[in-house]
């Protein structure tokens, strides 16, 4: 005999009965209850939708299915407006650039304005061709704070390197080759991290396999941490601070949040691979 569930959705503040959803097949994945769902309230579209078993609860998964979760063949569920939702792609396009028009209007020197081209392009064609994301849209409202992050960053940036008191690198042009050379390797290497993610193939957050290293010697730090996009990122960073002498508070602020990123993603790939490397690390090898 076919198993047939009952789901109840209720608002997480009120507990007011917002739908009931008969016959419910139990192969049905959150997802798929999100859809019958927005049947009923065409405004809240799935991905404005967070679904819990308790209201004070984590958010269930679109790919979790009804019969693998801990409930009966009667289930409530409760429901939470996430808020109007903007597209991953949109998002980073919308923070990459931001930067480059406000560094425009500041900049005096070729060379510097190249090398932010440089690095804001490549993310751009990454967002375009290379990245998958997970959850495929973000809070209007947060888009709103990462913006005022990476824009108000690029404004005192900017300012600070094309002032006219500005104090050019100690070490003069051998200071800015090498951390030239650091910028442009992690750049490549930032690039061959994502192109290898990108062959993971994952479906939503779930991937069939941890990623390894290839042929690519940038690849190789996956020897040793568990996010080497962001190590290099992070490199990119350094090498800009040194090559332009200035106070690295945004290399400090974004390598504190990546390292948040990292610890997390880490956590993930040893929850789900038995098999995971004891020896990586989230983002800086041997030490974090």
């Amino acid at each position: 005999m076919t198993l047939i569930f009952q789901v109840e959705i209720l608002d997480s503040n009120t507990k007011e009965q917002l739908c009931f959803l008969d016959k419910v097949d139990p192969h049905s994945s959150i997802g798929d209850i999100k859809i019958l769902f927005h049947k009923s309230y065409p405004k809240w579209y799935p991905a404005r939708q967070a679904l819990r078993l308790d209201p004070k609860g984590k958010a269930l998964r679109d790919d979790d299915v009804l019969q693998n979760l801990p409930v009966g063949t009667s289930t409530t569920m409760y429901f939470r407006d996430l808020g109007p939702q903007l597209g991953w792609t949109l998002v980073f396009l919308a923070e990459c650039i931001g930067p480059l028009l406000i560094y425009l209007l500041f900049s005096h020197s070729v060379v510097r304005y190249i090398l932010k081209i440089i690095k804001y392009i490549k993310r751009l064609i990454e967002i375009i061709f290379v990245h998958r994301f997970s959850q495929g849209t973000m809070p209007l409202r947060a888009i709103v704070r990462n913006c005022a992050y990476y824009w108000g960053f690029a404004a005192w940036l900017a300012y600070y390197i094309n002032h006219p008191l500005y104090t050019p690198p100690s070490y003069g042009e051998t200071q800015v080759n090498y951390a030239l050379i650091l910028f442009v390797l992690c750049e490549a290497g930032n690039f061959s991290i994502h192109w290898s993610l990108n062959s993971l193939k994952c479906e939503g957050t779930k991937c069939p396999r941890f990623p390894h290293p290839s042929k690519n010697p940038f690849t190789w730090l996956f020897f040793f941490v568990s996010c080497p996009n962001y190590t290099y990122e992070v490199g990119v960073w350094v090498g800009l601070s040194i090559m332009t002498q200035c106070v690295p508070v945004f290399t400090l602020v974004g390598f504190i949040q990546m390292t948040i990123w990292a610890k997390g993603k880490h956590k993930i790939y040893t929850q789900e691979f038995k098999d995971y490397p004891n020896l990586r690390m989230p983002i800086l090898p041997f030490i974090l």
